[in-house]
């Protein structure tokens, strides 16, 4: 019998959905039982940190690292894993783009701190006491990771071979990896191309079903997905609900809007565009008659189309604003004032 692979895992800054996306694909987990072993699952099983960093180098065929780098500890643990691994796979959305956590960016450590541990109500810290990265205790010296200011993608700490989007990846996106990796090491079959992500390259409006007005496109206004019913055979941003499919690379099967719920753009954006909340902004400007009337169009009643939009960061970079041209908003020290 062959050797098997093996295969690691990790849970950075995330909701935890990624860690357990692999028990998705049901009764092919066996499949996998039977070519591969798992290594390193924290969630899975106890397994130590120390025990990886004592393997050799390139002895773990493929790891899975999903969720954003919020933390030291989240960069140690990639760059462990990419140093003992021969493919590194960024797992799901926040691995890939930042996703929800990178939404934090608009903000920093301090404000952070503050809002959770001095300004909330639901926490009693009377005290205000703030975590530290050292305390000494009489037990000796305690360690917490160091909070970062800024949320990074996986790729701005190590290098990654394949990217899989998804919040979390589809089964048969995973199911597809896992068969790309074992047929390359048992068979010798080549694998994508480096930096590939492995979805699809169309939008996920070529995958939805719903029915779309092909000539002269326009809505009067926008809608939030619970104000209105939508029909359920047409398309969602043709009944003035913001669904970010012409900016959303394929590859989820369109399952949102097959429940009746816009898109919010977990898989990223297509091939040919990087910047996916511009894009869908222009998408949505030449629905509303913005780009084509705009000589037309006075600024306060610009102003009041784009005011439906209640939360325009959420809305257009809901997952990607880390790997985003605006990456993070940007606070300006004061300059001292010099006397003269």
């Amino acid at each position: 019998m062959a050797e098997k692979i093996k295969i690691a895992q990790y849970w950075g800054a995330g909701c935890g959905g990624c860690d357990v996306a692999l028990l998705d694909i049901d009764a092919k987990i066996l499949d996998v039982h039977a070519i591969a072993e798992v290594v390193f699952w924290p969630i899975g099983f106890d397994g130590k940190l120390h025990d990886i960093e004592n393997m050799p180098d390139k002895s773990i065929t493929v790891s899975f690292y999903n969720g954003a780098i919020r933390n030291s500890e989240n960069e140690h643990v990639a760059k462990v894993l990419r140093q003992k691994s021969v493919i590194m796979i960024s797992f799901g959305s926040c691995a890939c783009y930042g996703g929800t956590p990178g939404l934090a960016n608009v903000t920093n450590k301090q404000e952070v701190f503050q809002t959770v541990y001095k300004d909330t109500q639901s926490t009693d810290n009377a005290a205000g006491v703030m975590p530290l990265t050292h305390s000494k205790v009489k037990e000796g010296e305690l360690e917490l990771p160091e909070f970062y200011d800024t949320v990074k993608t996986l790729d701005e700490v190590v290098d990654v071979d394949y990217f899989m989007p998804g919040c979390p990846p589809t089964v048969n996106l995973i199911a597809m990896a896992v068969d790309a990796v074992a047929q390359h090491v048992t068979k010798g079959t080549p694998l994508p191309p480096k930096g590939a992500v492995i979805a699809s390259d169309k939008t996920l409006c070529d995958e939805c079903k719903r029915e779309r007005v092909e000539k002269g496109r326009k809505i009067e206004r926008i809608y939030q997905a619970y104000e209105i019913t939508p029909d359920p055979k047409k398309c969602l941003l043709d009944q003035g609900i913001i669904c970010i499919g012409p900016a959303t690379r394929a590859g989820c099967g369109a399952m949102c809007p097959n429940a009746q719920m816009p898109c919010r753009g977990c898989m990223g954006p297509t091939k040919g565009v990087m910047e996916q909340g511009a894009s869908m902004l222009s998408a949505l400007s030449s629905l509303l008659g913005m780009t084509d009337s705009e000589a037309g169009l006075s600024e306060e009643s610009i102003m009041n189309i784009m005011l439906q939009v209640k939360d325009p960061l959420g809305t257009f970079y809901a997952f990607t604003l880390p790997k985003s041209l605006l990456k993070r908003t940007v606070t300006e020290k004061k300059k001292k004032k010099t006397v003269t």
